[in-house]
């Protein structure tokens, strides 16, 4: 077995590896990789009472440092995504492996860890899930985003591991039905392995991070992750059923938002993924076909399976509904966001300068400070005020600007400059190549 171990030195050179570039050096071979399969202190018991929680707490509260955080869902199994099993790990107090399934909450768990900063790997998709078990941090680094802002190629967890630590690190059961019970061993040693490594991993980030002079970057981005306020529930949900855009008649919309529905409760009755008992591509199917027999119904491409064929009268109901309903579901919602780009030039010539011109001079920018453009600046807040900047437009109202969209301090400190010049001095549009339909004689519009 090969056991996790700290070797700073040579984290350091394939560091340096990762960084160098092939004009630097003559091309070499990559350092070999070491093979994580197995806890250094083993795999620990899963912890699934009161007392065990409450052993739990003390170790963590004696431990010193920050505190590795990590949890498996069942997405595409389970309804919703609770948290089937809570990781932690921190120096002094080992791993702790939690299953929240037979307890009320983890807040004895958060309290042991009030002010200490918490660790986690892409830290938007499990925070939602702790938080509704009483968790939340203090503190927070989030190494996914830290490894965007260092600008490396690949941010996965598997992935920056091997960048920064020469591990590999196997994600064969990351997509595993987390709420079987009893949880294999294989399953618990990926589990524990997974906040093993994230200590080391945040050093190795922290230290790439001030070598770029962008660590304070990565600060202030995950404290404006831990200020923003839980999500709000969606207006009419429904609308994001995969497929909706091949839609274009309000009865079968209101067909799609009548099955989306019934699937839903049904779903959570059942405690099992919506998916699981049609998928969005049945719904659509079945709303585009208004079939009005269960024949019918099951012939539509996508209904099959036992929930299709069983509750096959249900999903009928559903769509016999949406034929008798007077007021129909409008096919777009009202928005205040910008048009497609792609009709800016039609609609707003202006505007469409502005962008075209701001857009490339971001990248070049981002390329410049090594980090996705996306990271830089959120594209819809550029589209935003490309599109109605403020007036009058200088550096003091295209930050005002900015930051009433939700741009941090030090994303507005880069951009601001040059997006106020792009806005003052756009470049002209390039000359728009004319379509098909615009220049052939035999299918231009003809003239009345």
């Amino acid at each position: 077995m090969t056991f996790l171990t700290s070797d700073s030195s040579a984290a350091a050179s394939r560091r340096a590896d990762s960084t160098a570039t092939a004009s630097d050096e003559p091309e070499q071979d990559a350092p070999e990789l070491i093979e994580l399969t197995a806890p250094r202190e083993g795999v620990p018991l899963v912890i699934s009472t009161a007392s065990g929680l409450q052993r739990a707490a003390a170790a963590l509260a004696a431990g010193s440092g920050p505190v590795a955080v990590d949890a498996e869902r069942a997405s595409g199994f389970r309804y919703g995504q609770r948290a089937f099993l809570v990781q932690l790990r921190r120096e002094g107090a080992g791993t702790w492996l939690i299953d929240p399934e037979p307890l009320d909450n983890l807040e004895v768990i958060n309290e042991a860890l009030r002010g200490v900063e918490w660790i986690l790997h892409a830290a938007t998709q499990d925070l939602p899930c702790l938080a509704a078990l009483g968790m939340w941090p203090d503190k927070l680094f989030d190494t996914e985003l830290a490894a965007r802002l260092a600008g490396l190629p690949r941010v996965g967890l598997a992935a920056v591991i091997e960048n920064l630590l020469g591990f590999t690190l196997a994600k064969e059961h990351s997509a595993a039905d987390w709420s079987t019970r009893p949880l294999p061993e294989p399953w618990l040693r990926y589990a524990a392995l997974d906040v093993e490594v994230l200590i080391e991993l945040r050093k190795a980030l922290v230290e790439l991070l001030e070598e770029s002079g962008k660590l304070p970057f990565a600060e202030e981005e995950f404290e404006a992750l831990l200020a923003t306020p839980p999500a709000q529930p969606r207006i009419d949900p429904w609308r994001r059923t995969s497929g909706l855009h091949q839609i274009r008649d309000r009865r079968q919309l209101a067909a799609v938002r009548e099955l989306w529905t019934e699937r839903e409760q049904l779903a959570e009755k059942r405690d099992v993924a919506p998916g699981r008992l049609i998928p969005d591509s049945a719904v659509v199917a079945a709303a585009k076909a208004m079939p009005a027999t269960v024949p019918q119904l099951l012939a539509v491409n996508g209904f099959h399976g036992r929930a299709a064929q069983r509750e096959a009268p249900r999903w009928l109901r559903c769509i016999d509904a949406a034929r008798r309903f007077e007021k129909l579901p409008e096919l777009h919602m009202p928005t205040n966001a910008p048009p497609p780009p792609r009709v800016w030039a039609d609609k707003d010539p202006a505007a469409a300068a502005r962008l075209q011109t701001a857009k490339p001079r971001l990248a070049a920018l981002a390329e410049e400070l090594q980090m996705p453009v996306e990271n830089l600046l959120t594209p819809d807040y550029l589209r935003r005020i490309a599109w109605r900047p403020p007036a009058p437009v200088t550096v003091g109202s295209i930050a005002e600007a900015l930051r009433d969209l939700g741009a941090r301090n030090w994303q507005r400190e880069l951009v601001v400059p040059v997006i106020t010049d792009a806005f003052l001095h756009p470049e002209p549009l390039a000359e728009r190549r004319p379509k098909a339909d615009e220049t052939d004689p035999k299918t231009s519009p003809r003239k009345r």
